[in-house]
Formats: structure tokens, C-alpha cells, sequence
């Protein structure tokens, strides 16, 4: 199964022999929704590559809260945790599951072997950099230059469009968390772009119209 989902996700990105050879030596994990899989301090030991499912990558503050960077699906990887393999550190952020999803975990040391010795792998590798890269970017100017209730619609259309559905099964608190703001301004804002009819609000669920 690992392998038809492999070959699936990344033939457009990775050669049929490199496919083969990280079916051999990668570790299929699955994670529940929610579920933590890369923790901040945690020592990384492997690579994930995202098979299925979607995951959420945060950063946190001193005092403990949560700021979402970014979101990974389907053929991508977090470049955040590349670094930290390859500097040998521990991780910067926290990997949480933002769905049912399913990764191929790969050893440090075939990271380093493939991108010299295979093309596909250094160009995937480089271009995920730049993805990862462009998406702190936007995430930066999201915080610098756009007012709360922009971000929070931005937030759920992104949302939409992870999920392939309009309609969104969340709590206001998680919301929150993501966001890096109270529960309180969250129902405002939502109850203030519900009365623009951009969005129906239901018991824990959202449906952006």
C-alpha cells in the first residue's frame, strides 16, 4: 500500500529508482487527527515526507502559545525539520495533524546521500526550501500587514481548500490557538463576517459561502 501511495504522490517529483529504494528504507507512520508528530526540542532522526492527510507546523512563545506558520499536504515536506537533521539540533517547531494522515519516515543519513548523488531528490529538496520559504514570508506579512479579521477569513479559506469542502468542523478555540489571539475576538470577528455573508456559523462548524 505504502508503495502505491508513494508512487502516486511523488512520481511527478522523484525518480521510479529513488521511489523504490525509499519504499526499502523508509518507515511508514500513521497519525491521528491532532495527533503531535514532530515536537519543539524534539531530535529528529528522520525525514518525513506527507503520503496523505494534511498537518499544520506551529511555533511557540515563551509563554506557551501557538502561532501557525504553515500547512503541508499531499507531496510535501517540512523543510523546517530538514534543517534541523541537517544541523543536527532539535526541532524549532511542532507538527501537529490537522487530519487523518499518513508519512514515509527517512533516515538522516539517505537525506544526505541522495541530494548528492540524485537529482530528483536535490531538486525536490531545494524547491520544498523555497515553498517553505515563500510561506514564512507570506506568514510575516499576514502578521505585519493585515488586520485580524483579514487573517482570519484567509485562515478559513485555506482551510477550504485543504479540506476540498466549504464547510469547516472547528472550534472557536482552536481558531485561537492558530492565530495566536483570544476565543473572545474570534467569535466577534466571526459573528462580524457571518453578518457580511461570507460565512454561516453553526455548532463548531463553518461554512464559508
Amino acid at each position: 500500500m505504502k508503495t502505491n501511495l508513494l508512487t502516486d504522490i511523488y512520481q511527478h517529483q522523484l525518480d521510479e529508482n529513488l521511489i523504490k529504494e525509499i519504499t526499502e528504507v523508509g518507515i511508514y507512520k500513521t497519525f491521528q487527527k491532532d495527533e503531535i508528530i514532530i515536537d519543539i526540542n524534539q531530535t529528529l532522526k528522520y525525514m518525513p515526507l506527507l503520503l496523505s492527510g494534511n498537518i499544520k507546523i506551529l511555533r511557540e512563545d515563551q509563554d506557551g502559545n501557538e502561532l501557525l506558520i504553515y500547512f503541508l499536504e499531499a507531496g510535501e515536506t517540512c523543510t523546517m525539520s530538514l534543517t534541523c537533521c541537517i544541523g543536527t539540533t532539535k526541532s524549532k517547531i511542532r507538527a501537529v495533524a490537522e487530519s487523518d494522515s499518513a508519512l514515509i519516515m527517512i533516515p538522516v543519513a539517505y537525506m544526505y546521500k541522495w541530494f548528492q548523488t540524485n537529482e530528483s531528490w536535490r531538486h525536490f529538496i531545494l524547491e520544498s526550501y523555497q515553498n517553505r520559504f515563500d510561506e514564512m514570508l507570506e506568514a510575516i506579512d499576514n502578521l505585519a500587514f493585515m488586520k485580524m479579521d483579514e487573517r482570519l477569513y484567509k485562515y478559513l479559506k485555506n482551510k477550504t481548500v485543504l479540506h476540498e469542502s466549504k464547510n469547516i468542523i472547528i472550534k472557536h478555540q482552536e481558531i485561537a490557538e492558530d492565530l495566536h489571539t483570544s476565543r473572545v475576538v474570534v467569535s466577534r470577528l466571526l459573528k462580524q463576517l457571518e453578518n457580511e455573508n461570507k460565512i454561516k456559523l453553526s455548532r463548531n462548524k463553518i461554512q464559508i459561502l
